[in-house]
């Protein structure tokens, strides 16, 4: 049973490297040296040349750290450290909630400071390159120790219970488990919109004026009120422009990207909220919390059933069974169903966008709009116009911008 368990862990890991890796390739080779008819009037040869250039650097870059996330998990099986750090917590405390605690932390922990570098590289060298850095040393070092806190207070509030649940009740603990997750993934939207979003951004109410009278007689159209339109600072981190809708009831809030308000008339801003709109109006947001609130429950019930097998702990070296390590682990092996479930998911996401740029249109009857805004976001953030199906397929939450174009037009 080990050999198996072995195998599925490995063989998953390695799948999935050469399935990322197969589609990065082909994202590249799909480039075409002519640009797309819809967007001859957003680019030149220079800025079409330069939003591949920025593809092609974001992919090796992709390739590299892939490659090297690859090498270290390898490293890590093979070596048995995960039972070194196992002895180590052991060491530390005789309480199986600390060592749990303690356990997780440092792999969290690790894994992040490795992978600085890499985030360093991405942010001050290739988005620097391209115009789209506006991170400083300063921001990017407070972001860090911002997000160290809510890890440790959040995964906290969450790993603690479930160390607590599977060990004191090993036969029916994952469905208490399941009861407080499910309850803490709706009151996440709240805390997310009232405490760790102005953590890290600045929002400011909209100003009266043209912009904000227009999409409030938008949404008293669809009777849909609004608790907030903020317009977010993004523009303190990044070139990219964007926009966001989320929480519940009275939480409910758009956010807008400064750098969209600059960079777009009012139709367009108008169109992009009417799209967000869309995907609370057509039960998106509660159709993604479901699906994650049934994955979860399957995870924890799938995990209560093999937490107890030693053969999976002895593939990383570890002899003696734990709740904390077996999260660990059972995440690995849970690999190849969460790579089916990530690809569904985002089959679902795709459609869910066609979805709201239908309900974009009908609502503000201003198909131009959307369009033009769908042109202008991507060429402001250089997007790649000719992705690859297979890119498309395994990894794109929404549906290259030229299907969307072509759907939007066909709409009448």
């Amino acid at each position: 049973m080990e050999n198996f368990y072995y195998l599925i862990i490995v063989s998953a890991i390695i799948l999935e490297y050469l399935l990322s890796s197969i589609g990065s390739i082909l994202d590249i080779r799909s480039i075409t040296p002519e640009i797309p008819k819809d967007f001859q009037v957003a680019y030149d040869k220079e800025k079409y040349a330069k939003s591949q250039e920025y593809l092609k650097d974001r992919t090796k870059f992709s390739l590299i750290s892939s490659t090297f996330s690859l090498i270290l998990i390898m490293i890590v099986i093979h070596t048995g450290i995960f039972g070194h750090l196992n002895d180590f917590v052991n060491a530390q405390t005789d309480h199986y909630l600390f060592r749990g605690l303690l356990f997780i932390a440092i792999i969290y922990f690790f894994q992040d400071i490795i992978s600085i570098p890499f985030s360093i590289y991405s942010t001050f060298v290739i988005e620097q390159k391209f115009g789209f850095n506006k991170t400083t040393i300063g921001l990017f070092i407070s972001d860090k120790f911002k997000g160290y806190a809510i890890f440790i207070v959040l995964g906290s509030i969450i790993i603690a219970p479930i160390l607590y649940l599977f060990h004191s009740y090993p036969s029916y603990g994952w469905l208490i488990a399941w009861s407080l997750l499910t309850v803490f993934m709706i009151a996440i939207q709240p805390v997310f919109i009232h405490v760790i979003s102005p953590m890290f951004n600045k929002f400011t109410p909209l100003d009266d004026g043209e912009l904000r009278t227009a999409i409030e007689k938008y949404t008293k159209l669809i009777n849909f009120p609004l608790a907030r339109i903020d317009i977010m600072d993004g523009s303190k981190r990044s070139a990219h422009s964007n926009a966001y809708f989320s929480g519940f009831g009275k939480s409910r809030r758009i956010a807008i990207f400064d750098t969209l308000v600059d960079k777009h008339s009012t139709e367009e801003i108008v169109s992009v909220v009417a799209h967000e709109v869309g995907h609370y109006k057509l039960k998106h947001v509660i159709q993604g919390t479901i699906i994650g609130i049934i994955e979860t429950g399957v995870m924890l019930f799938v995990f209560s059933k093999i937490m107890n097998d030693l053969d999976l702990f002895s593939v990383f070296g570890v002899d003696e069974l734990s709740v904390h390590a077996g999260l660990i682990f059972f995440s690995m092996l849970y690999a190849p169903v969460s790579m089916v479930t990530s690809i569904i998911s985002s089959i679902i996401s795709r459609q869910n966008e066609f979805s709201a740029d239908k309900y974009s249109y009908e609502t503000t009857n201003n198909k131009e709009a959307l369009i033009s805004m769908l042109i202008g976001l991507a060429a402001n953030n250089l997007s790649h116009l000719t992705p690859h199906p297979f890119k498309v397929f395994l990894t794109y939450s929404h549906p290259p911008v030229l299907d969307r174009i072509e759907a939007i037009q066909k709409l009448s």
